[in-house]
């Protein structure tokens, strides 16, 4: 059966000034039509990436390895946000990133965290909208590489998500929940009254934040979920019949899928 252009889910992307979800920076969208704004009630998983998703500190540690010429096992395990721990100061992480992503593919190579493509397929069957957020267009003259890195990372580990915003003010991302390793941005998504988990990993364990924590996928998909089921609850909707099932008589269509009826 032929589509028309209209029909298909196609890839939107836009710069915004004035969205709904997305309000400053680049949005990409997986949604039939053209409108990325949310006009219809969904539970929204906002989702960062680097720390939660992807294992960017183990692919970073061999990178700079092999830019500084140290043993790896030399480096120190747990460097804060930009390193300082490997003596390096901003202008130095600043050329070491550009280097990673232009040089060494970084955002298209690292691995995913244990668990998280898994679960996220989960709650995607069971009826949870992804919406990413990730600060990945911090440096300039290279966001082409990091967004179609970032994109082709996605497809190859099989993550679902209806909407991708490369980002830095995350309290700008409309959620329901957020999942997000850094202790700043969970203080100011915390500050716009978002619900927020933080996802330790060895660059915040000594970090002091309100936020409960998971250590792992297991217990962010319990969070999530417990999240999700009581919104459902208080719309007077049925739950899942189980985990990664989709709610009775709903037709949820995943990320890059065509429903059966078109």
């Amino acid at each position: 059966m032929s589509h028309s252009h209209h029909e298909r889910n196609t890839l939107i992307r836009r710069r915004v000034t004035q969205p709904k979800h997305c309000e400053a920076g680049l949005a990409l969208s997986y949604r039939k039509g053209a409108d990325v704004a949310d006009k219809f009630d969904k539970f929204v998983l906002g989702l960062d990436l680097d720390g939660c998703v992807a294992d960017f500190l183990q692919s970073m540690r061999e990178v700079f390895a092999e830019w500084s010429g140290q043993p790896i096992e030399t480096l120190h395990p747990s460097p804060r946000y930009g390193f300082p721990e490997w003596d390096l100061d901003m202008v130095q992480y600043r050329r070491l990133h550009r280097f990673a992503v232009t040089q060494r593919d970084l955002f298209a190579k690292m691995q995913p965290v244990a668990g998280a493509p898994q679960a996220l397929r989960r709650l995607s069957a069971e009826g949870v909208h992804i919406r990413i957020a990730t600060h990945r267009l911090f440096i300039p003259y290279f966001h082409e590489p990091a967004a179609s890195q970032t994109i082709r990372w996605l497809e190859l580990h099989g993550i679902p998500y209806r909407d991708l915003c490369l980002i830095e003010d995350k309290a700008a991302v409309r959620a329901d929940v957020f999942v997000e390793d850094s202790a700043g941005n969970i203080a100011r998504l915390q500050a716009h009254g978002v619900d927020v988990l933080c996802f330790t990993n060895p660059s915040n364990v000594s970090e002091q934040v309100t936020a409960p924590r998971a250590v792992n996928w297991t217990e962010a998909e319990e969070f999530v979920r417990e999240r999700y089921y009581q919104w459902r609850i208080a719309r007077g909707l049925q739950l899942p019949p189980a985990p990664g099932q989709a709610p009775p008589d709903e037709d949820i269509a995943q990320p890059n899928e065509l429903r059966s009826d078109e």
